[in-house]
Parts: structure tokens; C-alpha cells; sequence
């Protein structure tokens, strides 16, 4: 893992403390911009959207203009992970620069807790660096939306989990409006496509209604990999037995999942017609030209390949999320399809980069611009994401971790007698064929487990890769 930006700003803090020391100061980093030198930052923020559910990516089951328009505008990074396919541990990671198990927050538990004076989240890095600071719509953090002085965003809107996807646009219009002497930092956060969730188990949607689903023939087809590959950890499906609610799909027949992916697709677009307001006032109030435009979500969703539905799991469906960068006149538009991002580290040293605010000694994450800029062709050897199946606060005691570099993805589960999973993302994308256990590729194995090992030693992660049976990778 590049640890280049780990060790840079060694100099500037040189302790965790010191980063709290700073903060209740009121300027984190003791150096302030002028508001010309500096662009303002808006994320746009979904949740449960799968990477590729956009029609700009060639994908003809959605037709997402907003979207499209913002990434084509400038660099997709289409190897983009979260660093855990589950809300709020991926959401306060986004938001801490850390990944969850570094915060104690391996899960949807609302009461998790960290030292937030020594890790801070974002809104107060950007507050004490000079930023106004503002948050509208979907909050699933750990800390009371009331509480401003210690998430550090003055203007806060909506902060609940539901009912809220229609407001977020005027809300966040509001606050771009205003006057202002100091550069912007603004959240907007959906919850869509998430009404997928309530829509696989019969309930009434949260945000957005959508018409009742059209006969099977006329929704999209099932994915290249709709079925379970061979060689799958035995522990996905138990695990998925235990959560009927959240896994209401077992059973379903083949139709059924054609009618999930249309309503998901329906789903992905209403949330689309919202941030297409966001763009238009944009558009309006000029903009374009002074701020870095972030898009992207906190986790994907299985959307009926692999048969699967909702997250947690780490097939790439579920792991993999739009990312995007763009700033007019300083982001050239294309896609850059090699290099391996992990959104939950890497998006605060990006915000941080453009912000020219120093980036904490603590966080292992990497600016992305010199990648967006055309300036590098890496910032990492390798990314990896994590996962602790629960149903909320019930951990399952079903643990994964998986890594990618280069062109493979390397699974390993805790639990089971199959526990490994290898595959070749160049030739296999849709993850159908499990190498793993293949004696032509144990050398690969074993190199992918060592990158495991290495994060493991540098994140201070309790999991246990010595449970790996030697006969598994001779």
C-alpha cells in the first residue's frame, strides 16, 4: 500500500493529539486560504448504487442525464471501492478517512463511538481550514446531527435516514445561495436507490414512489452472472438465511429478479431527476467553474447477480461504487480504468488536496487528483475492503476481507470450510469462476494473501489470516 501521503505531513502533525489540540483551537492546521485561491467542494452522495448503474458506462437499463452529466464533465475512476458494502461503517469512514475497524464501527450500530476530539470528521478539517461548511439529507453517522461543534458543518438539513430525498435539492440550492467571503464544502446525500430494500420485501418506499413493476419480458434481463458461482464459502448463503428481511429473495424465481432490477433501475433514475436540480442551479448561480464536483455512493447493491440483494457481501457489485471528480478548465473528461481507489480513505485526502489543508498523519488514504489531473498513473499497489455480516447491531461472527491489484481479487472468510475466493477480473469481471483453488494460480494466492498480511500490520486489524489452511494454497 502507498503510504507516500501517510508519512508526508508527518511534519505538520506529528501525533493524533496534536490534530485535537489544533482543533479546539479553531484552525486545525494553522494556515488559512484566501477564498481565490481555493475552489469550492460540493459531494454528491448516493446510497447503495452499484457502479455501474449508469447509463453513461454503456448501461442501457438506466437513463441517469444528471449523473452522466456530472461524470462526463470529468474523470470516472472505474476501480473505485468502499471500504466496507455497508452504510454506516462505509459513511463514517467516508467521513473520518479511517477504515471502520480502525473506529470500532465494523457495523450498522447508530451507538458506535471513537475519540472524535483526536479523529475529527470532515467538516471540521474544512471548518478549521477556513471552509464554510454545509450537510443536506441522508446522515446514518454516529454523532447527533445537533451537535455541530463536534461534526464541524454549520448548516445541516435533513440529517435523518428516510423521507427526505424530494427537500434535499431546495435545501442544498439554499445553501449555494447564500453570500458568502470563504470557499464552500457542501454534502448532498440521497438515499436512493436504497428504496430497493423496501421494495424487495413488499413495504411501502421511504422517498420515492415508483409505478408497480411491468411483466418480466418487459424488465431488464439477468445478469451474465446471475447464478451462484462454484466454489462459493459456504457461509454467504447461511448467512444469508439468517435475515430473512433483508434477504426476502432466496426463493424468488427468475422473473422476480427481472422485476428487482427494473425497479432498482426506477429507483436509480428518481434519484437522478434530484440531483438534476442541483446540477441546473449550478448552471445558474456560474458555479461550474470554481468548484470540484465529487460523485459518488457509500456501497453498492447485488442487484440480482450472484442472486443477491442488498450489500455486505464482496462481489464486485456490492463493493465496487461510482467515483467521480470533475472541475472545469483543470479535470480533462475520460475514464481511467486501471488504478485501484478505496473511497472511504481516499476521498478526505482528495477534499483535503483541493482545499490545500494538510492531510492528518493518521490517514492512510491518497489524494486522487494527481490520478483525475493525469498526473500519475497509481496511488496504491493495492486497495482493500472489509465486512462483518450482522443484521444491525447483531454481528453474525462471519468476517471477510478482500484485496485487489493488478488484475485479481483475492476473498478470504473467517468461517467455513471453503473460505477462499481468487478471481481474474480481466477475463472473469462478473466474478463467476473462483480460482482459488486451482494449483496454477497458488503463487497468486499467496502473493494476495501477503498484501493482506502487510495491511493487516499497517491498520492494526485484529483479523486472523493465520486461519488460512496451509493445503489451501500449496
Amino acid at each position: 500500500m502507498n503510504r507516500r501521503n501517510f508519512l508526508k505531513s508527518a511534519g505538520v502533525l506529528t501525533s493524533v493529539s496534536a490534530v485535537a489540540h489544533s482543533a479546539s483551537a479553531g484552525c486545525l492546521f494553522g494556515r488559512r486560504k484566501k477564498k481565490h485561491e481555493r475552489p469550492n467542494i460540493l459531494i454528491i452522495m448516493t446510497d447503495q448504487q452499484t457502479a455501474d448503474a449508469l447509463s453513461c458506462v454503456d448501461n442501457k437499463n438506466f437513463n441517469t442525464p444528471a449523473m452522466d452529466r456530472i461524470v462526463n464533465a470529468g474523470k470516472l475512476i472505474k476501480r473505485s471501492y468502499c471500504t466496507t458494502p455497508l452504510c454506516i461503517p462505509s459513511r463514517s469512514s467516508m467521513f473520518t478517512g479511517l477504515y471502520p475497524h480502525e473506529i470500532n464501527v465494523p457495523i450498522n450500530d447508530p451507538h458506535a463511538q471513537w475519540d472524535k476530539e483526536k479523529i475529527p470528521y470532515l467538516g471540521r478539517l474544512m471548518k478549521s481550514g477556513n471552509y464554510d461548511t454545509g450537510y443536506v439529507g441522508k446522515w446514518h453517522l454516529t454523532t447527533d446531527p445537533k451537535e455541530i461543534a463536534l461534526h464541524g458543518f454549520d448548516y445541516i438539513k435533513l440529517a435523518r435516514n428516510n423521507d427526505l430525498d424530494p427537500d434535499v435539492p431546495q435545501a442544498s440550492i439554499d445553501f449555494l445561495k447564500q453570500e458568502r467571503e470563504n470557499p464552500f464544502l457542501l454534502v448532498s446525500s440521497f438515499v436512493n436507490p436504497h428504496d430497493i430494500c423496501q421494495w424487495a420485501r413488499g413495504d411501502a418506499m421511504r422517498n420515492d414512489d415508483i409505478p408497480e413493476a411491468p411483466s418480466a419480458e418487459l424488465c431488464p434481463d439477468l445478469p451474465a452472472n446471475f447464478e451462484i458461482p462454484d466454489l462459493e464459502p459456504e457461509m454467504i448463503r447461511k448467512q444469508q438465511l439468517m435475515s430473512s428481511r433483508t434477504y426476502p429473495t432466496v426463493k424468488w424465481e427468475d422473473d422476480r429478479w427481472r422485476q428487482y432490477r427494473w425497479a432498482y433501475a426506477k429507483l436509480v433514475e428518481k434519484v437522478d431527476q434530484h440531483i438534476q436540480k442541483i446540477v441546473d442551479s449550478l448552471d445558474d448561480l456560474k458555479l461550474w467553474n470554481n468548484t470540484v464536483i465529487i460523485f459518488t455512493s457509500d456501497h453498492g447493491d447485488g442487484n440480482g447477480s450472484h442472486k443477491w440483494n442488498q450489500k455486505q457481501v464482496l462481489y464486485d457489485e456490492v463493493a465496487r461504487v461510482p467515483f467521480s471528480v470533475t472541475w472545469k478548465g483543470h479535470i480533462a473528461p475520460g475514464v481511467l480504468s486501471s488504478p485501484v481507489v478505496s473511497t472511504g480513505i481516499d476521498l478526505i485526502p482528495t477534499i483535503l488536496d483541493y482545499a490545500q489543508i494538510e492531510q492528518p498523519s493518521y490517514m492512510k488514504g491518497s489524494s486522487v487528483r494527481p490520478l483525475v489531473e493525469d498526473k500519475s498513473s497509481s496511488i496504491r499497489d493495492y486497495t482493500v475492503v472489509e465486512t462483518d455480516f450482522c443484521n444491525m447491531t447483531k454481528r453474525f461472527n462471519v468476517r471477510g476481507r478482500a484485496v485487489i491489484s493488478g488484475d485479481y481479487k483475492f476473498i478470504f472468510y473467517d468461517v467455513g470450510n471453503i473460505r477462499l475466493q481468487l478471481f481474474d477480473m480481466v477475463k472473469d469481471p462478473g466474478e463467476t469462476k473462483n480460482l482459488a483453488y486451482d494449483p496454477a494460480y497458488q503463487k497468486v494466492v499467496k502473493k494476495y494473501v501477503g498484501y493482506l498480511k502487510q495491511w493487516k500490520e499497517q491498520t492494526n486489524d485484529d483479523f486472523d489470516f493465520t486461519l488460512i489452511k496451509e493445503e489451501d494454497i500449496d
